[in-house]
């Protein structure tokens, strides 16, 4: 998974303005009280931090990993 995947998931998941809260400034106990972002630049898998992200806000699995073709960014 690539950071633009990554962002691309979380703006569709939560909302462009809350994923940005969520990834800059919610802190995920797994990386040691990091945020993604912040898990993310420090070298973590993007794929780890996602599902850390969604299984700290409780995004059912099927809402984790697919847009729909119709809401996809062009």
């Amino acid at each position: 998974m690539r950071r633009s995947e990554f962002t691309e998931l979380s703006d569709h998941v939560f909302g462009v303005v809350l994923a940005r809260t969520y990834r800059q400034e919610l802190v995920l106990e797994e990386f040691g009280g990091l945020s993604a972002d912040e898990a993310i630049d420090q070298g973590e898998p993007v794929r780890r931090v996602w599902t850390a992200l969604c299984d700290a806000m409780d995004v059912p699995e099927d809402r984790r990993w697919e847009i729909p073709p119709d809401e996809r960014r062009r």
